[in-house]
């Protein structure tokens, strides 16, 4: 993710305060819905070894940050990505609104 967004600028690289803050607030809601999950008994955190074993709360691995902050990141990558590909397309098309091609 952090190459593809330093190649493209597509995010942090992009413009990082504005990418911190919707880090931050895409993050913590993630977090708070895992709270709730957590209250209601819906989310549980089974054993394995392949986790770390810290909980940063009961039931709230470290790992499950870590995933978050991921998906966030991932999420803004492909749709900055996205918007500009569109971007190009639509600015590539013809005044009739078709693409321009010789078929």
């Amino acid at each position: 993710m952090v190459v593809l967004d330093a190649r493209f600028r597509l995010f942090f690289f992009r413009a990082p305060a504005r990418a911190g803050a919707v880090m931050v607030v895409g993050v913590a809601f993630f977090l708070l819905w895992d709270a709730a999950g957590i209250v209601h008994g819906i989310f549980l955190h089974g054993v394995s070894d392949m986790d770390s074993g810290l909980l940063l709360a009961p039931e709230l691995p470290v790992e499950e940050v870590v995933f978050l902050t991921f998906l966030c990141y991932l999420t803004m990558n492909l749709y900055t990505g996205l918007s500009r590909l569109a971007q190009r397309r639509a600015a590539r098309a013809t005044p009739d609104g078709h693409r321009g091609t010789d078929a």
